[in-house]
């Protein structure tokens, strides 16, 4: 059997490649044309939390959020994976009495939250976190959101059989164009249904996310509005510091990036941002290992988009915290660096 994955990712040390982060990339077209890839494009993966602008988008065509008045930060935080900050905290709660529900009806659980500062303060003031502060609290509420506006039961809303979870099933894979009895599903750390479908047709759908215009309406308004939300409103998506929200906010409103658990990554990217009469791209990767540090994936987005020419030498600059950038010991001793190890492969 072929090995997908390729080196995306070395880290040196002295004149040594001491490790290394193996990955497979797509980047596709909004008809699914192949434009680049590196490894196998067909490789089936678990889109994870990067599924999420699909999981919201069957509520946001039914008008959800016209219904209740959502803003478009409550928009943007129920397809996001926010660090439970206190502006998280604060807007899903504005969207939940809006919409009718209560943070207990949230079946995501509850963790820490990833924000750092949040953290430390809430432990410093004996604050112990609920579901609110879980990363994928906006997705459920969104969910709850979806029952409710079509009057249908909340108590059970993650199951495979309720009507929420088969519409977003039915969604997902018409914008990937697959039969949603082709889709792998699997039970997300969150406890929501999570997807696995191949690279390519995960890229064509961001794609399409960047420009609907091949497709029906309510659908092509309704992914222009999460993709104006999430570009728009980054902080909503990620946190402070967190590679998505950067990435976003250097992006100037031109790129989409949602990041997913075990090493996925997915960006949409407008028409035109790598040129006059570039169309628009849908890019989606995995790194092999699930990159639990964090070290891998944000550097092989910024090499991408450098590659297909979507960010600037300046703009690569002010990502260079996510970059190549040099390595240290405890001592702070430079030893080596960590640098992309890959070039694309061009199709046609």
């Amino acid at each position: 059997m072929q090995n997908p994955f390729e080196v995306l990712v070395e880290l040196t040390r002295g004149p040594l490649v001491e490790s290394v982060h193996f990955g497979a990339l797509a980047i596709a077209d909004a008809s699914g044309k192949l434009l680049a890839q590196v490894g196998d494009a067909e490789l089936v993966a678990n889109l994870r939390s990067s599924a999420k602008p699909f999981q919201a988008l069957g509520f946001i065509e039914r008008d959800g959020d016209r219904v209740f008045g959502m803003t478009e930060r409550e928009v943007a935080i129920i397809c996001a994976s926010h660090h439970g900050t206190d502006d998280h905290v604060a807007v899903l709660r504005g969207l939940q009495a809006k919409v009718g529900i209560s943070e207990s009806d949230l079946l995501c659980g509850v963790h820490a939250p990833s924000d750092a500062a949040t953290a430390q303060a809430m432990l410093a003031r004996g604050e112990a976190p609920t579901s609110n502060r879980h990363n994928c609290s906006g997705k459920h509420t969104g969910m709850l959101a979806h029952a409710r506006l079509r009057n249908l039961p909340i108590e059970d809303y993650l199951n495979t059989e309720h009507e929420v979870q088969k519409t977003i099933l039915r969604t997902f894979a018409a914008m990937l164009d697959m039969r949603p009895e082709d889709v792998l599903i699997g039970i997300d750390g969150c406890s929501a249904p999570t997807f696995a479908a191949p690279l390519r047709n995960a890229a064509m759908a961001f794609a399409r996310l960047a420009d609907p215009s091949s497709l029906p309406e309510p659908r092509a308004s309704a992914l222009r509005r999460i993709f104006h939300a999430m570009s728009s409103h980054p902080d909503m998506v990620a946190g402070p510091g967190a590679f998505d929200t950067v990435l976003m906010q250097v992006g100037g409103g031109k790129i989409v990036s949602k990041g997913g658990a075990e090493g996925y990554q997915a960006l949409a990217v407008l028409p035109g941002a790598c040129g006059a009469n570039s169309p628009a791209m849908g890019i989606t990767y995995k790194i092999a290992d699930g990159d639990l540090t964090g070290r891998a994936r944000p550097l092989v987005g910024v090499e991408v988009l450098r590659q297909m020419g979507a960010l600037t030498d300046a703009q690569v600059q002010e990502l260079r915290e996510f970059y190549t950038r040099p390595l240290y010991n405890w001592r702070q001793i430079e030893i080596g660096e960590i640098r992309p190890a890959f070039t694309l492969q061009r199709e046609g």
